[in-house]
């Protein structure tokens, strides 16, 4: 049996990895190249890239990339060998310096929204080297920043190191102001994973599936998850050497892969890291749905990432839980021992607080796709109204100080409100609310929005940089005042802050109509669909916003907006041709193959003087949605051959044209698909699917 300890992190050019290959003082440079952030000088660039080439190729490696995160939401790669010639018939091993730190591939077809023309290809990677390279499938990945020609970030991990060091600047000058040596803080992020496994066999006679990532088709199953015995099961034997499968390529890949179980609807698993820098993590959860989805086959499964891969069923999502740390350790998030450190915590968390109140339309744009609109809101997600939960006892010692009246803890313990002394708070005082979109945890934020196959990277890039707006602004007004005012004058901003954005807070069942009603009355946008979220991107806050922190500049958030409104578009034009594709080719023929057998068995009955009531109703309860579906799929193919105007008016058209046919032609097609017989059904069923699959 391997021990783990053994091997984690086996594959990936660590600290360790690189002590043992690099001289000493390169290697001393190195790690402050990658914990300071410094530069890498020029004249060790070759020592480095020739000891990861080293490394590498004594892992069996023959090969290397530049591996990057264009904006198609998934990592990209072009390979090069090692090799160069070294005469006629020779080749020797060689990987110089510049080879490591930029490269430049075909840019031409990658998604740009306007960043470039289309003549214009070229595109460059830059080596990210704080983020470990690895080596996967005898290749050396390095992870890479990917630009155009003029500098534009044609990627998503770009800005997302831009909002990371716009965080730490606003933060660092803050906790100075307070009185802290704080040199620099760490945005750590745990991104749980929830996924599908179904069974190869029957995903491959599901052309929506394959296609689209859900099943555009299928009947409710005579039993979904109305008793929760799946949620924490024991975990089936095919399943379990799956996941351990999974382990040890993660394992082996420096991913801190910790917690794995069955989750609440059938067929549907979650497996959960130890958390680690936000750079690190969005890298990482990038290769854990490749290994998930990549083992998967290796066990004759399919893993699936789709938000809503089956109509009623509990959606997967992906829980961002996200904190920040000093350099020293401590978590701004935590409550603290003395009221100096209770002063800290509240001004972090009511900058945040603030933060999510004034920019509620990034935090739900950051999360918005065709498939997650399927899921929030739908009695398993977190609802697309933003909105912050924080336990009863701190949503109480908040409402307190903002009311400048004494709070009374659970236990009568009376403690006063003032600038030397604040209350006690208890670590981990709140219960969870899996109803609530941005939810503390004791220690952290769960941000439980974000669906399972998202790039974690935008929503992280736009919580980091709108926090790191209101760390600013606090610290600005604090530089007007003298030094031992300083508790006073937070103390004021904290009291301000909650009153002004109490709004955000919401403690109660975010399902119900009764929310919907009281958070349109609070003022809160409730932004149902991506059509509706995306265009909110370059509105003049915002764009004012990512430009003042070096984030975004507008001509790169006008490009985003482009990109996801178009990719909006065509994902639902694409699942509308292969419904009318599974329709016109698979279902209607077999239907009207069904419907003829009836109507022999009932002229057969009838011509011997027997009656067929019960085979006179089927026919009818199929033939009356039957003709329906037939007049729905014709419009369906009349709305396809529209051309709309822009991008904008692209994903209305698909939010309010195409998509409600769409769910008028499901909903009958699922109603005939509950009369025909098994035998007759062309598709594998829900039934199928959710309970044969191990």
């Amino acid at each position: 049996m391997k021990i783990v300890d053994n091997y984690f992190g086996c594959n990936i050019f660590s600290k360790h990895e690189m002590e043992k290959y690099l001289p000493h003082s390169v290697y001393k440079t190195m790690v402050k190249v990658m914990e300071d952030g410094d530069e890498l000088p020029s004249d060790i660039a070759d020592v480095v890239a020739n000891a990861m080439k080293d490394w590498a190729m004594d892992k069996g490696a023959t090969h290397y990339t530049h591996w990057f995160q264009p904006m198609t939401g998934i990592t990209a790669e072009k390979h090069d060998a090692f090799i160069n010639p070294s005469g006629p018939d020779t080749v020797i091993s060689d990987f110089r310096g510049k080879e490591l730190i930029k490269g430049e591939p075909d840019a031409s077809s990658f998604p740009s929204g306007g960043l470039r023309a289309t003549f214009e290809a070229r595109g460059y990677t830059a080596w990210d080297p704080t983020s470990y390279a690895f080596v996967k499938d005898r290749t050396l990945y390095i992870p890479t920043l990917f630009c155009s020609y003029d500098g534009s970030a044609l990627d998503k991990k770009t800005p997302l190191l831009r909002s990371i060091d716009a965080l730490n600047a606003s933060a660092v000058r803050l906790l100075h102001l307070m009185g802290y040596d704080t040199k620099k803080i760490t945005v750590t992020v745990g991104p749980e994973q929830e996924y599908f496994l179904i069974d190869e066999k029957m995903y491959k006679q599901r052309l929506d599936l394959i296609v689209t990532g859900r099943t555009l088709f299928g009947d409710s199953p005579v039993k979904g998850q109305e008793l929760d015995d799946h949620y924490f099961g024991n975990i089936d034997e095919r399943v379990k050497a799956y996941m351990e499968e999974v382990d040890e390529e993660l394992w082996k890949l420096g991913v801190f892969a910790k917690t794995e179980h069955k989750e609440v609807a059938p067929c549907q698993f979650e497996l959960a890291p130890v958390f680690t820098s936000v750079n690190i993590a969005n890298d990482q959860n990038q290769l854990t749905m490749e290994v998930l989805q990549r083992c998967a086959s290796h066990h004759g499964l399919v893993c699936l990432l789709h938000e809503k891969p089956f109509e009623g069923i509990n959606g997967s999502g992906k829980h961002d839980n996200w904190s920040i740390s000093t350099d020293d350790g401590e978590n701004l998030l935590e409550p603290g021992d003395s009221p100096q450190d209770n002063i800290r915590f509240l001004t972090i968390l009511a900058a945040i607080i603030k933060g999510v109140d004034e920019y509620q339309d990034l935090l739900r744009l950051s999360v918005a796709s065709a498939g997650n609109d399927h899921r929030l809101g739908a009695d398993e997600a977190p609802p697309a109204i933003i909105s912050i939960y924080l336990g009863e006892e701190l949503t109480s010692i908040l409402q307190a100080i903002s009311e400048e009246r004494e709070y009374v803890d659970h236990s009568d313990r009376r403690l006063e409100l003032g600038v030397s002394a604040l209350p006690q708070i208890a670590r981990d005082s709140t219960d969870r609310n899996r109803t609530s979109p941005f939810a503390f945890t004791g220690n952290k934020f769960e941000f439980r929005m974000l669906g399972s196959n998202l790039n974690i990277s935008c929503p992280n890039t736009i919580l980091n940089t709108i926090v790191a707006e209101e760390l600013d602004q606090f610290a600005s007004e604090l530089e007007c005042y003298p030094k031992e005012m300083v508790n006073e004058a937070l103390i004021g901003i904290i009291k301000r802050t909650l009153k002004e954005h109490n709004r955000i807070i919401f403690s109660g069942n975010g399902y119900s109509e009764e929310w919907k009603e009281e958070a349109k009355r609070r003022g809160l946008l409730d932004l149902k669909t991506s059509a509706d979220a995306l265009v909110h991107y370059t509105d003049p806050k915002n764009l004012a916003l990512f430009s003042k922190h070096n984030v975004y500049q507008p001509h790169e958030l006008h490009a985003r907006e482009n990109i996801l409104l178009k990719t909006y578009y065509q994902v639902i034009v694409i699942e509308a041709k292969t419904m009318i594709y599974m329709l016109q080719k698979e279902i209607l023929p077999a239907v009207f193959a069904y419907e003829a057998k009836l109507a022999q068995i009932i002229q057969t009955k009838k011509s011997s003087g027997i009656v067929a009531p019960m085979e006179e109703k089927i026919l009818k309860q199929i033939n009356s949605p039957l003709e329906i579906v037939s007049q729905h799929v014709e419009k369906l193919e009349e709305l396809l051959e529209h051309n709309p105007a822009d991008d904008k008016t692209a994903a209305r058209y698909a939010a309010d044209e195409l998509l409600p046919l769409m769910n008028a032609i499901r909903a009958l097609t699922d109603t005939i698909e509950s009369k025909v017989s098994k035998s007759e059904w062309p598709l594998p069923d829900y039934n199928d699917i959710l309970f044969k699959s191990f």
